[in-house]
């Protein structure tokens, strides 16, 4: 199999279940015209975010990365009447993009953007009471997330749902010896959910249109 056949099938997948939306593909449009990474998970798997949400009754969801919006986007649709989202972004650019593309797709009273390093932010949200959150998608800066774990923790409650992705780096996670920081901060975050007794934890490798990676699906099953 190649990257090719990946690709097509991701298309094959999206173009079935996913149809075009004008929001999404706003988002995705906007993200490209301000020149922020193409780095946003593909549709298929921004749907697979929108899912785990609905499935789980969130209420109340915290991300770690927006970017440009667009995982922000499929993970608000799941949220009932009343449901809030906050969304942490470190990059003043990325965040001026997001923030127009939630504008427009009418999320102003929904969407909570909080700007600044999330480990600045976490210990904020903390002390605010904002948690405990029923599902946290986790998608920032790789050398950070054993650093981030013990704040989704304190945020979290028993039966959150906590989703980490891009843990499986190529394949370069199973390299002890691997130089990579972003490689390094995945080893030592799955090293500490397999520790954790509050945590039941799996990893997923998925291969597709952004290439061979995975993610971690993190069920709290104590209270912090």
């Amino acid at each position: 199999m190649t990257g090719d056949t990946w690709s097509a099938v991701d298309r094959y997948i999206t173009d079935l279940l996913v149809p075009s939306d004008p929001l999404l593909d706003g988002a995705i449009e906007a993200s490209a015209a301000a020149g922020l990474p193409e780095i946003q998970v593909p549709p298929n798997q921004g749907k697979l975010l929108e899912l785990l949400a609905r499935m789980h009754g969130a209420r109340n969801i915290l991300e770690l990365g927006t970017l440009g919006g667009y995982s922000t986007l499929w993970l608000a649709r799941a949220l009932p009447p009343g449901g809030r989202l906050i969304t942490l972004e470190a990059d003043p650019k990325h965040a001026e993009v997001a923030r127009a593309t939630f504008a427009r797709a009418g999320l102003d009273g929904t969407v909570d953007l909080r700007l600044g390093p999330a480990l600045e932010t976490l210990p904020l949200l903390y002390a605010e009471g904002r948690g405990p959150f029923d599902l946290i998608f986790l998608d920032a800066d790789k050398e950070n997330y054993p650093n981030y774990l013990p704040w989704l923790l304190k945020l979290s409650r028993k039966g959150t749902v906590i989703v980490a992705d891009n843990v499986v780096r190529n394949g370069l996670v199973i390299d002890p010896g691997c130089t990579d920081p972003r490689v390094q901060g995945v080893r030592r975050f799955n090293e500490l959910l397999a520790a954790e007794q509050r945590l039941s934890a799996t990893a997923i490798q998925t291969v597709g249109s952004k290439g061979y990676d995975g993610f971690a699906l993190v069920l709290v099953t104590a209270d912090a």
